[in-house]
């Protein structure tokens, strides 16, 4: 491309396409029908070039950074020249552009300019429900893909402008809340047509070519960026691996391991060696692994970078096919965050010591999700909730950790405030606060989890969770303590408890009976007995830590 679009022109139409990308985000937020969409904000927006790159980003999941590119990828590879004016493809098949699992269900939609397809515009965001054999369509115990609900595997939702009525009756007939559904379905939708709009305005305003060499030249810039980023890094090869829980069927923990190999110009992530693909539901795709190492990959080159596929061009990553990393079908991946985390987990803590002013200790490492439903107590019908949890981040080599975030993967998002959870829900929230168990001890310790505990107001509820690093306990680093880990109990009406648990699916609760999440403390940065007496006494003030635990951990005496 020749044609060459002039400085102060080209910065205009770059912040012009990052704000297209968050008005549709806004947009999809507005007109969606579940909590999970517009209070928690699990979904993200964004746009590519016409052959699939990513070009810009709205905010939200962090995890799906590399899953809008794959999905026009896979609709530019199945439908080739047969992609027209107003069409819009529904996709979110695991294995083929989905990338991460069936609720995620993204659309798709080529934008023309005087004929000529100059873009992709593409959300994806968290369905409540998309069938299978549990509510809320996400299991700790299925054994494959088709017991999690529909797949979509990359269909035409709208032919040149006109609506295929046959989906939106299959989807009807085949969820529990197909209102939701259907309606969060309009909303992303809407999205994309706020995309394409904007995208028109901004042809008609600058000319088609200069958009188009504009998106060129964003991505070379990323690339650019990144690139200068690597040069600065340590170079060699980094090994690290770690342990997952289980696959939720057995209780046997899954091997996981990296070789990282950083050079002049390239960022190698080889998992190579880890688990084969499991027979319960925490497989990942290698797409979710992408996304994964590609947020961890943004944090250490330049974590204020704008998010571009070319950002990414020096990112190379390789797994064995049909590993834990890079499942196949029919393999079950409805809590796939419980492998996926550890790609960008395994980076982290490999480079954490090499990197003390960009990396932290260790985090919750785990989505927690909870999947609750049963009748509601004042409603007609019955009610679900599907929602993270958060937990403790750990400490940096200059600052304590913060408390209560999600991990790193839900990215922006948010959990849901009391006051909705009880109205739109069956349940009473008795307790949202601070997990104080005093671990994450060092020069800087590490920030507490939470407790969150609901009451169920009616009989034959379930719960469903998945919390990962219940087994093992956050890591510490540069002579940090650890933190603690992810798990949740029952507290029955009639007082006696049932757990701790790290998973458990579909349990039955009745009237009174408790559900009490306690997830992790972020791990600590450097010698405990390097922190201040004076912060160590503020600590204990305000009911972080114990006096006996300041006593052991910090050698703090009173007086």
């Amino acid at each position: 491309m020749n044609y060459k679009t002039d400085p102060f022109t080209y910065e205009v139409i770059k912040d012009s396409l990052i704000s297209t990308g968050e008005e549709m985000f806004i947009a999809l937020a507005k007109t969606s029908m579940s909590p999970i969409i517009y209070e928690v904000l699990d979904y993200a927006c964004g746009m590519t070039n016409s052959k699939g790159e990513l070009v810009t980003q709205g905010n939200g999941v962090t995890g799906f950074i590399g899953m809008l590119s794959f999905m026009v990828k896979e609709t530019i590879n199945k439908y080739k020249d047969d992609i027209h004016e107003g069409d819009i493809f529904l996709i979110n098949d695991p294995y083929n552009g989905g990338g991460s699992h069936l609720c995620d269900v993204g659309v798709v939609m080529p934008v023309f300019d005087n004929g000529k397809l100059i873009s992709f515009v593409a959300n994806k965001a968290h369905w409540t429900e998309v069938g299978g054999k549990d509510t809320g369509s996400m299991s700790t115990n299925s054994i494959d893909i088709f017991q999690e609900g529909l797949q979509f595997p990359c269909l035409r939702l709208f032919d040149k402008g006109e609506v295929n009525n046959q989906i939106i009756d299959l989807i009807e007939s085949n969820v529990r809340f197909p209102e939701l559904s259907i309606g969060d379905l309009w909303a992303q939708v809407a999205s994309l047509r706020t995309g394409e709009k904007r995208l028109k305005e901004l042809c008609a305003k600058y000319s088609q070519q200069a958009i188009l060499e504009s998106m060129e030249r964003f991505l070379d810039q990323g690339e650019q960026l990144a690139l200068k980023e690597i040069a600065t890094l340590p170079k060699g090869t980094f090994e690290v691996e770690d342990l997952i829980d289980d696959d939720g069927i057995t209780d046997e923990q899954l091997k996981v391991k990296l070789k990282l190999t950083i050079t002049d110009n390239e960022f190698i992530c080889d998992y190579r060696g880890s688990s084969p693909q499991v027979q319960g539901p925490i497989n990942s795709s290698f797409t979710g692994l992408v996304s994964s190492v590609r947020t961890i990959f943004l944090a250490i080159t330049n974590a204020d970078q704008d998010v571009n596929d070319g950002a990414f061009r020096p990112l190379k990553i390789i797994t064995d096919d049909r590993s834990v990393f890079s499942a196949q079908r029919p393999a079950p991946v409805s809590m796939y965050w419980e492998s996926m985390l550890y790609g960008n987990e395994l980076v982290w803590r490999a480079m954490a010591p090499k990197l003390p002013h960009k990396l932290t200790a260790g985090h919750l490492m785990s989505v927690c999700t909870v999947i609750m439903g049963g009748k509601h107590p004042d409603k007609e019908g019955n009610f679900l909730i599907v929602e993270p949890s958060v937990g403790g981040w750990g400490a940096a080599n200059d600052s304590d950790g913060d408390t209560g975030q999600f991990c790193i993967l839900d990215g922006e998002t948010f959990n849901v405030p009391v006051e909705v959870a009880e109205t739109a829900y069956g349940v009473i929230v008795d307790e949202y606060s601070m997990r104080t168990d005093g671990k994450g001890a060092g020069k800087h310790r590490g920030g507490p989890g939470v407790i969150r505990t609901y009451r169920a107001l009616t009989d034959n509820q379930f719960f469903t969770a998945s919390f990962g690093r219940f087994k093992t306990d956050v890591w510490g680093a540069a002579g940090g303590k650890d933190g603690s880990n992810n798990e949740f109990y029952i507290e029955k009406a009639d007082g006696t408890i049932d757990g701790p648990f790290g998973k458990y699916n579909q349990y039955k609760l009745n009237t009174g009976d408790k559900v009490v999440l306690r997830t992790a403390t972020g791990g600590g940065y450097g010698n405990p007995t390097e922190r201040s007496r004076e912060k160590v006494a503020e600590d204990i003030k305000n009911g972080y830590i114990t006096l006996e635990q300041a006593q052991v951990d910090y050698g703090y005496s009173e007086g």
